[in-house]
């Protein structure tokens, strides 16, 4: 970071900290050569940016290429300030997601603040969730909406035996009610559609297509939104003993209700599976059809554990 113009391999392993011992220990230059392309990778892979600037005429010969860390990598616009707290939050939450997880300028952005050296405030550090992303299909997606990239995937709707390829302009991942959707615009529907991960059932091909970037502006909100919609026009009337874990997740999302509460839910499949997971913590009242999707995963599960309906 010392030189925007960067500076040779040779200057590095005669200059820098450890090589510089290993070099005056007699180690080999080719020993030194393969510890400086291990040490390369592995800053790499931590997250800091390495720039190889070769000659201008010929960029494919690097024999006497140099090396940077770009500052620009680590400086934050000069009027952007942050008060302790504030630093403490933003390193709390790039700490909450796993470095996977986290798109590009999530990155970026994370790796300057932590380059700051400032002081945060310690107490609220001491709870560190973590977030992990378990569907397959996400790093794909996050990768194709940076990009602005459109995506091919097949989908499995619930009753159908086989899944559908589907073609999409993905604009955002939105996480709801504990499971993640991809929202976009379905190619061959010409309209905005929302697509649950867990029924991406093979892989995301990224295709060439482009699509305009601005696409993506407010496209969260407008999957929630969405998704909001459809969950306020149904609910569950549901029966949820005190105390258990059905009471502590389901109540979280409900309302009170003369018998029970009432939770409303975006697909009836997949909240069938929640409901069933619970057991005998909670009982489906209305409506019919979510209860009997219910009695039926139970019933699966007692049989494959050989009990006697």
């Amino acid at each position: 970071m010392a030189t925007e113009q960067g500076i040779t391999k040779d200057t590095v392993l005669s200059s820098v900290s450890g090589y510089r011992e290993q070099t005056e220990a007699g180690a080999s230059k080719d020993a030194l050569e393969k510890m400086f392309e291990r040490d390369k990778e592995n800053l790499r892979g931590l997250g800091v940016p390495i720039d190889t600037i070769g000659d201008w005429a010929d960029p494919d010969d690097l024999r006497e290429a140099r090396y940077r860390i770009p500052s620009a990598e680590y400086a934050l616009p000069e009027q952007m300030e942050f008060t302790p707290a504030e630093l403490a939050l933003l390193t709390l939450a790039g700490g909450v997601w796993s470095e996977s997880s986290m798109s590009a300028d999530a990155r970026s952005g994370l790796r300057k603040i932590r380059a700051l050296g400032n002081d945060v405030d310690a107490p609220i550090m001491g709870y560190a969730p973590r977030i992990s992303i378990h569907e397959p299909s996400f790093p794909a997606l996050q990768q194709a909406i940076e990009q602005s990239r459109t995506v091919a995937f097949p989908y499995l709707k619930p009753g159908e035996e086989q899944p559908r390829q589907r073609r999409v302009q993905p604009l955002a991942l939105v996480e709801y009610e504990a499971r993640w959707h991809v929202f976009g615009i379905d190619v061959d529907a010409g309209a905005d559609r929302t697509f649950l991960l867990s029924r991406i059932v093979g892989p995301v091909s990224t295709t060439r297509q482009s699509f305009d970037p601005a696409l993506r502006e407010g496209a969260g909100d407008r999957a929630r939104r969405g998704l909001d919609a459809v969950a306020a026009g149904q609910h569950a009337l549901l029966e949820v003993h005190p105390g258990t874990e059905a009471a502590l997740r389901l109540g979280r999302r409900a309302a009170p209700a003369d018998q029970g509460i009432r939770v409303p839910y975006v697909d009836a499949h997949i909240f069938a599976d929640e409901l069933a997971s619970y057991g005998p913590e909670v009982r489906v009242v209305e409506p019919a059809d979510l209860r009997d999707k219910v009695i039926v995963r139970l019933r699966g599960a007692a049989e494959r554990n050989g009990a006697v309906l």
